[in-house]
């Protein structure tokens, strides 16, 4: 007890060791000179090689060298060779004067943030490095050097920091021996050197200096003062003993309460000693009883092993779940084997309606050129028909002449004249000729535009009348829709057919005859229902037929059901029923469930009046594993932009579209049929679509109407155009005759007959060969007419093959369908039988593990029994009844010692209790003689504190007043050690009579010197093995800064056996030429060089 109040006192050698060698020795060195009079003082400013012994302080802690690499942002700095007295480092900003003091802190391995450049050790990795090295080596010699014997005469310290803020530090001696890497030995060797880093009299940076000395706050200087002669650590420490003297007080009174209790404790325990019996014969009978429950165990042991052996054979003949495995395994093959016919039928179906679309599209082009082809073919057979029958009409003319030429026999006198008027007449024939021919080729391409005019306007009447039988169809599937919804006002089943009334009523009286063992459940659409009703179209696309779909128990419930469907649907347009059997809670769906943070499952978004509907859903379509997703551009990025989420199969949007990893099909659904929330509004929906298809129905009436009429208009026109141009061919022809004749008969005179005849002989050979051309050119439109009706038969009949095909190909959908979702429900019922057979075979071994277990646990019992009793006992009873006579002396033994107790606890406590009496007693004894001893010497040690702080300050007034005489200046400097505070004020030369005391109104030339004073002045107050200061003489003047060099100077002579660190980017040339002073140049930092490199080209 005592060891551990002791041990509270104990703090780190580092930061706050009160009573201890090295905090001793620290005193004693700021307390060796003690109070001296001014001119004492005065004495010891002047140069005097006595002042000082040629002791430790001159060979230990000095810094010999410094070397840097990749620290702060230069890459090699280094090696510095420190002299033993005064060093100047000297060199512009960034040429690495403050890395140099920096690195003297970290290197001794001081904090990032002492140094006040950084927050984390990584911040002096230079840019671009992984590591960065800092090496310092130590003096190390005299008699009060630090294992000699080990480091020799120079201590070398290497630190290497990495860029993730971790360092290392590797201790060596002079020869280069690793001695240590430990931090505790570092934090010695600072210790033994009287080394601090975190004091600013060692060592004073620009931040340290702004924040204390140039600080207008006379608390902040009066810190620094208390922190630099290390009265601040000795305060926090005595304030640190006097509040754990206070909590070890208290500890030793609470502990003088216990004593009291430890007495009482110790009195009634001697008492039970003296009344002590003994109890032995229970004891004995315990034994015993211990000795048959133990081979009772044993029996008991031996009978549960024998059990398991049983359950393990019983376990391993039970060929259950094999069997039921091969025959899902039967199922599913035999499903695999329908869905790749349903497959393979729909692809031939398919690939059926790509080849029929091509030769659609190729035997359209083939009726359009036969169609040209006939018509050509027919104004051919025309055009020789005519030419035919002008050839007869001109033979018939020619036999006329040759039959006037017999029997005329001479001219008149008046011939000639009769000729003249022959061939004016002949004349005004031709113009009457040409002016019919010209008639006749402007009615023939009238002809010809009115034929393509009559084929658009057939091509438009039939588009209008197939646009008409489409909206006639979606008006009476809305009509019927409407009257569903109408009906549904009064039955909201009439929304799932009309039949589904008569059904439900058909199935509740079925039911309570008992022709069910379980009510069928359904339709699903009636029993579910939805959390957001805007995905109403969604989740209908989704599920379908089985919205109107039955659900049945068993499959004799199936026949039942199907017979009273029978009675209410006509055959072939029954609702689906799904057999499955029911259960009470829904499928453990855990690893098979879709999941995204985004958007629900269809599962997600249902909610049912049955566990059997979601569980019917999840075997028949698999609701779990398809996402609702309402816009389609992010259902196509989530589906099939990079890989779909697990156990995602498909996915929907609000507007019911089908999504797959690759493929998408858009839904034909405009709103919810059965799911709908607000039936008034579909019904005024339906309503106005109404509306809105008789009225386009009347517009297309209306249209085919008009274009019917102008297609009878122009088949008319047409006609009466053909009319006028046989008409016109006619005239043309009888034309001709006459000018033929007019022309004969005035060549009569001229021919005679046997020319006519031999004429009318070739006449009749060219008629001859017309004929055959007429005959070829009919036999030939026949055949184009043939060819024409075959190709228009061919395209009527691919067309009804390619508008039957979706027909034919909806029902092996379906089949495909209903196919894949009991594929789905086979595997998933083959994983949970392999499931159930390896949970069997498991189970079997894991029996058998336990049953080697036991039979090892067996072997203890019985190895444990032996020991107890070497011989059998022969048991009767059960463990039980064995177990609960144990109790009974055990509870008798322990009435009889909750009285006297057990002879040795009895004595053995009461030993105890004898010694721990006795021992907290010396031990609050001791601590209180501790206690009060420490009262005294804390008393003491304020007092001394007092004195050493009053003393210290006292001198640091008369080294202050001293310095600032050099400067022809008067000042004072008061502590205010109440209030914590220090005061300095200066008197600048010729302003004595001012009554100017406030350093605010010097110059800062003037600010800054007198800051060296009082920095001058802690520095014969206070011990160190180096001192460094930071850019000193930033502020002052020359003149100044000659004198501060000069106080510097003479103290560093004064106190030659202390190293003396200047850093300043001013220039040292009026420095005096000695060999106590060191001067280190930098070179300028790289960007400054090149810029003076480039205003030298």
């Amino acid at each position: 007890m005592r060891s551990h109040y002791v041990t509270c006192f104990k703090m780190s050698k580092r930061k706050g060791k009160v009573i201890s060698d090295a905090t001793a020795v620290k005193s004693r060195r700021l307390t060796a000179v003690g109070i001296e009079d001014s001119s004492d003082i005065l004495k010891h400013q002047r140069p005097s090689s006595s002042s000082f012994s040629h002791s430790a302080t001159g060979d230990i802690g000095l810094i010999e060298s410094v070397t840097l690499k990749n620290f702060m942002c230069h890459h090699l700095l280094g090696p510095f060779q420190f002299g033993p007295n005064v060093n100047f480092i000297v060199g512009n900003n960034g040429s690495g004067k403050s890395a140099i003091l920096t690195a003297l802190i970290v290197g001794l391995g001081g904090k990032a943030t002492v140094t006040n450049r950084g927050v984390s050790l990584k911040d002096f990795v230079k840019s671009g490095e992984s590591t960065a090295d800092i090496t310092i080596k130590l003096k190390n010699r005299g008699p009060d050097a630090y294992k000699r014997d080990v480091y020799g005469d120079c201590i070398s310290i290497e630190h290497r920091i990495s860029c993730d803020g971790c360092r290392t530090c590797r201790l060596k001696s002079k020869s280069g021996q690793l001695i240590s890497t430990k931090k505790e030995e570092l934090t010695a060797i600072l210790d033994h050197f009287n080394i601090q880093l975190d004091n600013p009299v060692s060592i004073l940076n620009q931040e340290m200096s702004k924040q204390f000395l140039h600080s207008k706050n006379e608390s902040d200087k009066y810190k620094f003062f208390m922190k630099a002669t290390l009265l601040e650590q000795m305060k926090r420490d005595y304030i640190h003993i006097k509040h754990t003297k206070t909590v070890t007080r208290q500890q030793v009174e609470r502990q003088e309460e216990c004593i009291k209790d430890l007495k009482q404790e110790f009195l009634q325990k001697k008492e039970r000693y003296e009344q002590l019996s003994s109890f032995s014969d229970m004891k004995v009978d315990l034994e015993n009883l211990k000795k048959t429950m133990a081979w009772c165990l044993v029996r008991e042991k031996e009978q549960f092993i024998q059990q398991l052996k049983e359950d393990i054979e019983k376990e391993e003949n039970n060929y259950k779940h094999q069997d039921n495995l091969q025959l899902c395994q039967t199922k599913l093959i035999q499903v695999e084997k329908k869905l790749q016919c349903i497959k393979s039928r729909i692809d031939c179906l398919r690939e059926e309606h790509e080849s029929l679309s091509k030769d659609s599209l190729m035997l359209k082009e083939q009726v359009k050129v036969n169609s040209k082809a006939h018509k050509e073919q027919e104004v051919v057979y025309f055009r020789a028909l005519n030419k035919l029958k002008q050839s007869e009409q001109e033979q018939d003319l020619l036999q006329e002449k040759i039959n006037k030429a017999k029997t005329s026999v001479m001219l008149n006198n008046d011939g000639e004249t009769e000729y003249t008027k022959q061939q004016k007449k002949i004349s005004s024939l031709k113009e009457q000729l040409a002016e019919l021919e010209k008639t006749s080729s402007q009615l023939n391409q009238e002809i010809k535009n009115k034929h393509q005019a009559l084929f658009k306007g057939k091509e438009e009447q039939d588009k209008l009348r197939l646009e008409e039988r489409n909206i006639q169809v979606l008006y009476a599937s809305k009509l019927k829709r409407k009257n569903q919804l109408l009906a549904s006002r009064t039955n909201k089943l009439k929304r799932f057919g009309d039949h589904v009334p008569d059904l439900l009523n058909s199935i509740t009286e079925a039911y309570a005859t008992g022709r069910f063992l379980k009510r069928p459940i359904g339709p699903i659409g009636v029993c579910i229902s939805l959390k957001d009703p805007t995905l109403a179209v969604a989740v209908e696309c989704c599920l379908r037929s089985f919205m109107k779909a039955f659900c049945c128990d068993n499959y004799k419930d199936e026949a039942v059901l199907q017979e009273l469907m029978s009675h209410c649907y006509p055959k072939g347009n029954r609702p689906q029923i799904i057999v499955s059997p029911y259960s009470e809670k829904v499928y453990n769906i855990h690893g098979r469930k879709a999941y995204h943070p985004e958007y629900p499952s269809v599962l997600d978004i249902i909610t049912a009046s049955s566990p059997v509907i979601i569980n019917c859903l999840i075997d028949m379509r698999g609701i779990e594993s398809i996402l609702i997703i309402k816009e389609k551009d992010k259902a196509r990025r989530v589906m099939q932009h990079g890989r779909p989420p697990k156990n995602c199969r498909e996915a929907f949007t609000l507007e019911g579209d089908q999504v797959y990893p690759n493929r998408y099909y858009t839904s034909d659904f405009s709103m919810a049929k059965y799911l709908g929330g607000d039936l008034e509004t579909e019904i005024s929906l339906l309503e106005s679509d109404l509306e809105n298809h008789q009225a386009q129905l009347s517009r297309f009436q209306l249209h085919v109407t008009s274009v019917t009429e102008d297609i009878v208009s122009m088949e008319k026109k047409l006609n009466s155009t053909i009319m006028t141009l046989k008409k016109t061919l006619a005239s043309v022809n009888q034309v001709k005759a006459t000018i033929t004749e007019l022309e004969t008969a005035g060549e009569e005179q001229i021919d005679d007959i046997s020319s006519l005849e031999e004429v009318a002989q070739e006449n009749q050979q060219k008629i001859e060969g017309e004929k055959q051309t007429v005959h070829k050119e009919k036999i030939e439109l026949d055949e184009h007419r043939k060819i024409a009706e075959d190709i228009e038969s061919k395209y009527s009949s691919v067309k009804e093959r390619i508008d039957q095909l979706p027909e034919d190909m909806e029902p092996l959908k379906d089949e495909q369908l209903k196919l894949e979702v009991e594929s789905m429900r086979h595997e998933r019922n083959l994983k949970v039988l392999e499931n159930k057979l390896k949970a069997h075979e498991d189970n079997i071994q894991a029996m058998k593990s336990d049953l080697d277990q036991r039979e090892d646990e067996l072997q203890e019992y019985v190895g444990k029994a032996t020991e107890i009793s070497p011989e059998r006992q022969q048991v009767t009873g059960s463990t039980k009844s064995i177990d609960a006579e144990i109790t009974r002396l055990k509870k008798k033994i322990k009435v009889f010692e909750t009285s006297h107790g057990e002879q040795e606890q009895v004595v053995r406590e009461y030993a105890e209790a004898l010694a721990l009496y006795r021992h907290k007693t010396n031990q609050v004894r001791d601590l209180r003689r501790f206690i009060d001893r420490l009262d005294n010497i804390m008393s003491d040690r304020q007092n001394r504190y007092k004195v050493m702080r009053r003393s210290l300050s006292v001198r640091c007034k008369l080294y202050f007043n001293n310095f600032l005489i050099k400067l022809n200046c008067c000042g004072s400097m008061i502590f205010d050690h109440n209030n914590e505070t220090l005061s300095i004020s200066v008197k600048p030369p010729g302003r004595e009579d001012d009554g100017v005391s406030d350093m605010r109104s010097l110059s800062g030339g003037e600010r800054s010197f007198s800051t060296v004073c009082f920095m001058l002045s802690l520095w014969e107050i206070t011990e160190s093995p180096f001192r460094c200061l930071d850019e000193f003489d930033v502020y002052m003047d020359m003149h100044n800064r000659r004198i501060s060099l000069d106080l510097l100077l003479e103290l560093s002579e004064r106190q030659h056996l202390r190293q003396f660190v200047f850093i300043t980017p001013l220039t040292t040339s009026n420095l005096p030429k000695t060999s106590l002073i060191k001067i280190h140049q930098l070179q300028d930092p790289e960007r400054v060089r090149s810029e003076t490199g480039d205003e030298d080209v």
